[in-house]
């Protein structure tokens, strides 16, 4: 499978990289078509500085001739006067020289000038397009996913209500599995708080930021990590000390999880609120960005919206995208997989928004449908096997599984976190 891979790897590089020159190309032709209408807009504007110029220069010449014709006019009458014997003519004659002697000023209209400004090179060919430099990612192939599952686990006919833990947050938001007895949670303060089964508060960590964080994630070893959008940050708490890992620019986190290799992937949207994109950290270098198709649409809506996301067992990285209304799956290298759109139903009526998203042992995939108060369980290959709507859930929020398959749902408006088991 390996060879195959890489041998369908190498087969397809001549066609990813001519894609790429073409696109370049096409950008090229959009400049030239640009610069073209530049010009002709400037050639335009010359064309109508110059009928002004020449009104004004003909309006000019006409009143000087005008001037002329009547000095010519008077000349001819003085003439006449000369060789008239009357006297009166001579007597009425009134001097026009001081009329006369008035010139008009000189018109003296400089054309216009075009000054071109420098070629900035550089600035041209960042403004041109940008070469990502090539992400190189590294999977640790573990051959246990490819022997026979020996453990597997069908579903519940009817998943069962374990247990509530009442937080006592008018709001809640993530949930984080970190051993039988705890998870972790957060509520519209700076505040993440770790509860046990009984809803007793253990442990609280707080954002120096002052203010929410936007996601948090635990690992194996039960380090607690948390994104802050305002500090445009992922921390990591150990023993209680927080110590910052990553610092983004231009871009903000949003939701993280750590991979089964013990790296985190996070996603980020861009302070403009535009894009969005998918980035694969091992400690704090940055190891892999998804954000593109092969097409080079985006993967991903662009607008700051909710984009959990998780890892599965196969490897996939799936994203719940809010703003598009879609479960968004690629495979470990970035390639589009499949998308999941909701699923006819009479009872769910309202426009599927998933929120929350996680994985079990089976790779299958859970997604929180906020506005239809249920979770939509899916396939590896994105099809829908069943709801889970018995439990009495309001406004499911974020959702997280612990080592034996029980999930974990934070309600939003009720501010409770519900223990479900959904597997036999």
């Amino acid at each position: 499978e390996i060879t195959l891979d890489l041998e369908n790897q190498l087969a397809s590089l001549d066609g990813g990289y001519e894609k790429l020159t073409t696109a370049m190309s096409k950008q090229g032709e959009q400049w030239h078509r640009e610069i073209d209408i530049v010009i002709n807009k400037m050639k335009t504007e010359i064309s109508r500085i110059k009928v002004k110029h020449r009104d004004i220069l003909q309006k000019h010449l006409d009143k000087i001739k005008q001037i002329q014709a009547l000095i010519k006019q008077t000349l001819l009458a003085i003439e006449e006067i000369k060789k008239s014997t009357e006297v009166s003519p001579t007597i009425e004659y009134s001097s026009k020289i001081r009329e006369f002697s008035k010139l008009p000023p000189k018109v003296k209209i400089a054309l216009p000038t075009f000054f071109p400004k420098p070629l900035d090179h550089e600035k041209l060919y960042n403004m041109f397009g940008q070469i990502t430099p090539l992400s190189t990612a590294t999977e640790e192939n573990v051959l246990s996913l490819n022997q026979p599952n020996t453990s597997v686990r069908e579903l519940l006919d009817e998943p069962e209500l374990v247990a509530t833990i009442q937080t006592g947050y008018e709001k809640l938001f993530s949930v984080t599995y970190l051993n039988e007895d705890c998870v972790w949670t957060f509520g519209p303060t700076k505040d993440i708080k770790c509860f046990n089964m009984k809803g007793e508060l253990l442990h609280t960590v707080s954002n120096k930021s002052e203010q929410r964080p936007n996601d948090i994630a635990v690992d194996s070893d039960g380090n607690l990590f948390f994104s802050d959008g305002k500090s445009k940050s992922v921390n990591k708490v150990n023993n209680g000390q927080t110590e910052e890992l990553i610092r983004l620019q231009g871009w903000r986190p949003s939701k993280l999880c750590v991979t089964s290799t013990g790296g985190l992937l996070v996603t980020m949207i861009s302070d403009d609120d535009t894009q969005c994109k998918v980035i694969r950290y091992s400690g704090s270098t940055e190891k892999q960005t998804i954000q593109f198709d092969d097409e080079g649409k985006p993967l991903y809506s662009g607008s700051a919206v909710i984009k959990y996301i998780t890892e599965n067992r196969n490897h996939d990285i799936c994203v719940a995208d809010c703003g598009a209304g879609a479960v968004v799956v690629v495979n470990q290298n970035g390639k589009l997989r499949w998308r999941y759109t909701g699923h006819p139903s009479v009872t769910k009526n309202k426009t599927f928004i998933p929120f929350g998203i996680t994985t079990d042992s089976q790779s299958r995939i859970l997604t929180a449908d906020h506005y239809n108060h249920c979770i939509h369980v899916l396939d590896q290959n994105g099809q829908l096997l069943r709801y889970i709507d018995n439990c009495d859930l309001k406004s499911p929020y974020g959702l997280c599984l612990d080592n034996n398959d029980n999930l974990f749902v934070s309600e939003h408006f009720k501010g409770n976190v519900k223990k479900i088991k959904f597997l036999r």
